[in-house]
């Protein structure tokens, strides 16, 4: 089986208990090499409330490591969901183990005051 057939298998398997409602949306996070992404999604309306990427960070982060870089992001996602006057989240990890910057960005988001 290839690769991308079992990350397909692990990210829906993963989707099929967590669901996002209006109350607690879900916290989706994307990761590839560069760069990770997180938005808060509304799954009964089919609409992303809040979206953010490591592009949007406003300090420079050359030279910062991804793992802090991911803390700052959660944080900041976290910032603007509390400004929403969103503060209950799923957390969705997608295919990806709960380790390194995918836990970052949860525990950013912690800090900023989400609760999983």
């Amino acid at each position: 089986m290839k690769n991308t057939n079992k990350k397909l298998r692990r990210q829906l398997r993963i989707r099929s208990k967590v669901k996002g409602t209006s109350q607690r949306p879900r916290l989706s996070v994307f990761r590839s090499n560069r760069y990770i992404c997180a938005q808060i999604i509304d799954d009964e309306k089919m609409e992303t409330l809040i979206g953010v990427s490591e592009k949007n960070l406003e300090e420079k982060t050359a030279g910062i490591k991804k793992i802090e870089r991911a803390k700052k992001l959660g944080l900041m996602l976290a910032k603007l969901a509390v400004a929403k006057k969103i503060t209950k989240v799923v957390f969705d990890k997608g295919s990806y183990l709960y380790h390194g910057r995918v836990a970052a960005v949860a525990l950013g988001a912690r800090e900023g005051g989400l609760v999983f």
